[in-house]
């Protein structure tokens, strides 16, 4: 096994650190008790010995190769099933653009996919590594420098675009020519040669000495390799407790499983939305975010933490549970809730049809009056509904609120608001709307037709015109003008429902 590979990014320094937040359960090893270097060590005898020769060679690459798939294979045996069978596969057609490909999954590319993963993310944890012993104070000047140039950028915002030129500038830029341009090697053979060779010091002069660095992913199964997945593994533990924590914290707040609180939260949202709209143009943001960069990488020193640690014990905790309270009595005292739930009216037509006998047989409830100017009734559709009372469901996700249906009583009322003509009220007794016998739709004419009422001369003269007749007539007579069709409407009250976690789930 390799112990080192020069051109990669990895982790060599302590290990990244697992967070373990209060109430949350680390993750425990398949093996407890065994170290991760004990491992990489086990791993070390595991390789196989290179044999001689040609044949050696390409047979020790076989078994590493084998080696490599194994590993791999087991640690997804842990999550995947193992029948290929039992694989969800989505069969919808790939609908990328031109050079991307969405391959359904498949054991054998996500073995490969993360081998190779694992030999390139090096660089993600050397980055972590850096940050984390520089808001540690691991170097107190680095610290110190950090914190002076975030001071001028907080004080000179426009510096912002400099800072990512100057970090590619001189980090990786000058880093490189001193690579391909190094300094004489410094001999401790003699007093002399060593005195002399460092009065000559560095020079960038003349051609270039050494090769060019390069980035390269380590060497799979070697102990670079290991690095990787050890911090790999302390990342994904990371964000698993990150994660679990910010959603016990924040969802059952934010998810008005108590709405009181979820209420009251929103409420002061909403007026923390009103005070920056307003003050937002005022506040010195230069000098608020300079004091919490100060504040949050002073708290990350040792000695300050533990003067935090103490107050937090002393101070804060004691008084946690009367805050707590204050809130949960002020939340209980000023939110108020609907304890009703929503209810609205709901209705139905129940249309019956003149028969050839001159009987009025029942014909369906429908949603519709079914009137001769509606839609359905002009394209010569016969009317959709359901022959029974019982057989008239809720709307979806709604439920009665009332045991049975009323009968309306007004019906003017729902006939003039939705305008329909050609009809006769009955606004006594059943309250039936009646169809108005049309003579043109009995000579097969579709459509309302009005003829023109001849004026006389002397209203001709003075301008005045008859006045129109409604288009809808009360009464109680007049059976021979009635249509084929007539309607009556009912009412009845529905409420929201509560919906089961199975149907909230679906």
């Amino acid at each position: 096994m390799d112990e080192y590979s020069p051109d990669a990014f990895v982790n060599r320094d302590e290990p990244i650190p697992s967070i373990i937040l209060d109430g949350s359960t680390p993750a425990r090893s398949q093996t407890p008790g065994t170290p991760a270097s004990q491992g990489a060590e086990h791993a070390d005898t595991e390789t196989p010995s290179r044999r001689k020769g040609l044949r050696g060679h390409f047979s020790a690459f076989k078994e590493k190769a084998k080696i490599q798939d194994l590993l791999v294979e087991r640690l997804l045996a842990q999550v995947m099933p193992l029948d290929d069978a039992a694989i969800p596969q989505d069969e919808s057609p790939n609908k990328g653009g031109p050079g991307v490909a969405r391959p359904n999954f498949n054991l054998t590319t996500m073995s490969n996919n993360f081998r190779r993963f694992n030999a390139r993310i090096g660089v993600v944890f050397v980055f972590q590594a850096r940050v984390i012993r520089l808001l540690s104070w691991r170097r107190p000047t680095h610290t110190l420098s950090f914190l002076a140039i975030y001071t001028f950028v907080c004080l000179d915002p426009y510096l912002l675009p400099l800072l990512p030129l100057a970090i590619l500038l001189i980090s990786v830029l000058i880093p490189s020519f001193v690579a391909r341009h190094p300094a004489a090697e410094v001999s401790s053979s003699s007093n002399l040669s060593n005195s002399s060779e460092q009065a000559i010091g560095y020079s960038p002069q003349g051609p270039p000495l050494a090769p060019a660095l390069t980035v390269k992913p380590v060497k799979e199964l070697s102990r670079d390799f290991f690095r990787n997945m050890r911090d790999l593994q302390n990342g994904m533990e990371d964000f698993s407790q990150l994660h679990d924590g910010v959603i016990t914290l924040v969802v059952p707040r934010t998810n008005f499983s108590d709405e009181a609180l979820s209420s009251s939260l929103f409420v002061a949202l909403f007026a923390a939305c009103l005070f920056m709209s307003i003050a937002a143009n005022v506040l010195p943001w230069r000098l608020i975010f300079l004091a919490l960069g100060w504040a949050a990488t002073c708290s990350g020193h040792p000695a300050i933490q533990r003067q935090l640690e103490t107050a937090h014990r002393k101070h804060v905790v004691p008084q946690e549970e009367k805050a707590r309270g204050w809130v949960e009595s002020w939340v209980s005292s000023d939110i108020i809730l609907d304890s009703a739930p929503e209810t609205r009216e709901v209705e139905i037509f129940e249309l019956q049809r003149l028969s050839g006998a001159g009987e009025w047989e029942p014909w369906l409830f429908s949603a519709s009056p079914y009137d001769p100017l509606s839609p359905g009734r002009i394209a010569g559709d016969r009317p959709v509904g359901t022959r029974f009372f019982e057989d008239v469901m809720p709307p979806q996700g709604w439920e009665w609120s009332e045991k049975k249906w009323a009968l309306d009583l007004w019906s003017r009322e729902w006939v003039e608001e939705r305008i329909i003509t050609g009809v006769e009220i009955e606004t006594e007794g059943e309250r039936w709307v009646y169809d108005i016998f049309d003579e043109q739709a009995a000579t097969d004419k579709v459509g309302v037709v009005e003829q023109p009422i001849p004026v006389k001369g002397k209203e001709k003269e003075k301008g005045k015109a008859p006045l129109l007749k409604p288009s809808w007539e009360e009464g109680e007579d007049a059976e021979s003008r009635r249509g084929d069709w007539r309607r009556r409407r009912w009412v009845r009250l529905v409420k929201r429902r509560n919906i089961s976690s199975a149907e909230a789930g679906s």
